[in-house]
């Protein structure tokens, strides 16, 4: 089974199968989903990890094929907000392992699954609807259109970045994930992981919870970054670290001469959508 390690942080996408949550991740150009989640959506095993190392010695005992062989180990958000290596298949690979699991959602779940590889064929022949999707999704979980405006101009900062990151010699996930904080510690003054320990949330994306100065700030520390790479033509972690501080010094700066004059902090461990009924929403799409 193969390991991929270059999945950039915050990767992790949820998808909903019958009140289940299943994990996804793009991995060239495809959708990727969790093993585990899906033997837990479709046989509801208390022990889906269990299930599954029996499930792959049964087949492998019955026909000597290995289903390890069409999975590949990537790193997707765990229940305890940290990146780590999962089993992934694709959609085809996904049909083979839903044949060896006995179960009568096994059908629904085929079509489930024809109908979001369908959509991600639809968003790679035409990129608008991917941002059209994601705008509906925000209006749907209550979001303002102001506040989808500000989170959707971050999403494209936040992947430029992340682009400039790529090309100049970034490689792995544990690099983004320590230029990411060098980021946030010098804008807000707490790494990504402290931010969400602060907000109470785990497998919840943190900047789905920031409210518009805190978007706003995140914006500018990454947006400075990009730009100090450019402008510096830096090369290898050790140099993109000291422009990502650099970066998030600037945002932080501004942040600090707010919160002077505002009489109080921008970090906060309140979420932005504060409605329990908004939360319980905001989980379950």
């Amino acid at each position: 089974m193969k390991k991929e390690n270059n999945n950039p942080i915050d990767s992790t996408k949820i998808s909903l199968f019958k009140g289940k949550q299943i994990r996804k991740t793009l991995y060239q150009g495809e959708w990727w989903f969790s093993v585990i989640d899906v033997v837990e959506a479709l046989t509801d095993s208390s022990e889906p990890r269990k299930y599954w190392t029996a499930m792959k010695a049964r087949v492998n005992s019955e026909s000597e094929f290995q289903l390890s062989t069409i999975c590949r180990q990537l790193k997707l958000v765990a229940p305890d907000g940290k990146m780590r290596e999962t089993d992934c298949a694709d959609t085809e690979g996904m049909f083979r392992i839903i044949q060896s699991i006995p179960s009568p959602k096994a059908e629904p779940f085929k079509r489930w699954l024809a109908k979001v590889g369908f959509e991600r064929v639809q968003e790679i022949e035409n990129p608008e609807l991917a941002t059209k999707r994601t705008r509906m999704l925000y209006k749907l979980k209550g979001y303002s259109e102001d506040w989808i405006e500000k989170r959707m101009r971050g999403i494209a900062i936040r992947e430029e970045l992340t682009d400039e990151w790529k090309k100049r010699g970034v490689k792995d996930n544990q690099e983004y994930e320590i230029l990411t904080a060098e980021i946030s510690k010098a804008t807000f003054g707490v790494t990504p992981s402290e931010y969400k320990k602060l907000k109470g949330l785990k497998r919840e994306n943190l900047r789905d919870h920031m409210d518009d100065f805190e978007l706003i700030f995140n914006m500018l520390g990454e947006r400075a970054t990009t730009e100090i790479h450019r402008t510096e033509n830096s090369k290898g972690v050790p140099k993109l670290k000291s422009d990502a501080k650099a970066g998030g010094d600037i945002a932080g700066g501004a942040r600090k001469k707010l919160e002077e004059r505002l009489g109080r902090s921008v970090v906060t461990k309140e979420n932005f959508l504060k409605n329990p009924e908004d939360k319980k929403k905001l989980s379950n799409l």
